[in-house]
């Protein structure tokens, strides 16, 4: 029975049918991806939380729903090719703007990036309710304020954002040549143009300084009530 049991333990993999089990159990009943260190504290000590979560997402691959890794954080979606059946409840959610997409894509190059840069670079002012919006749907948020006058507020992206538009990571967001393969940019592009490679880091960059408290706090409150809702 003992050897059952350990089915999958060997010197290079370290769970058992049980662990598979406890991980199912979790991402299927968690309302957001969870990190490895989440997932490790409910197993055996010595458990490979890694090889097992690969083992799930080998056996679920082909299937109706698949495990998949996004922003660093395991997850239970939809297969892709399965998308079709959601398309009515996705229509029914209300649908960004021109003008908050627009301000999104900034933002995920450019960040971290004032209002001032985002108009600077659409060439037309921001209105506020785009950034609410973005921010409301938990896509961007406050990262510090510019070291310069006045201290406008810098933004980028979150983990919401990986999550929704299925990045690992902000750097695998596409660069020129997909764009350019995608049909997104046409004609001749002036002299030395080009994507700017996105970076989200949390760390404030040496022009950055941290927020107030007072925004900080609401910064932090923000993403909870919108998980709660």
């Amino acid at each position: 029975m003992a050897v059952v049991t350990r089915l999958f333990e060997s010197p290079e993999v370290r769970f058992t049918p049980e662990d598979l089990r406890v991980v199912e159990a979790l991402l299927f009943a968690a309302s957001e991806p969870l990190e490895e260190v989440a997932l490790a504290a409910r197993l055996p000590t010595g458990c490979d939380v890694k090889g097992a979560l690969e083992e799930l997402q080998r056996q679920y691959a082909g299937r109706g729903v698949q495990v998949v890794r996004l922003a660093g954080r395991w997850m239970f979606r939809t297969a892709p090719d399965m998308a079709w059946l959601l398309a009515r409840e996705d229509a029914e959610k209300k649908k960004l703007s021109r003008a908050a997409i627009e301000t999104l894509a900034i933002v995920a190059y450019h960040q971290p990036v004032t209002r001032a840069e985002i108009e600077d670079i659409r060439g037309v002012a921001v209105s506020k309710g785009a950034l609410d919006v973005l921010m409301e749907a938990g896509f961007v948020r406050m990262r510090g304020r510019r070291k310069a006058p006045g201290r406008p507020i810098t933004y980028g992206t979150t983990h919401k954002f990986l999550v929704h538009f299925g990045l690992e990571q902000v750097g695998d967001l596409p660069g020129l040549d997909e764009l350019q393969g995608a049909g997104l940019f046409e004609g001749r592009l002036p002299p030395g143009f080009g994507v700017p490679r996105p970076d989200d880091s949390d760390a404030l960059r040496p022009d950055e300084e941290p927020l107030d408290s007072t925004e900080a706090l609401a910064e932090a409150w923000g993403p909870m009530r919108r998980d709660k809702d």
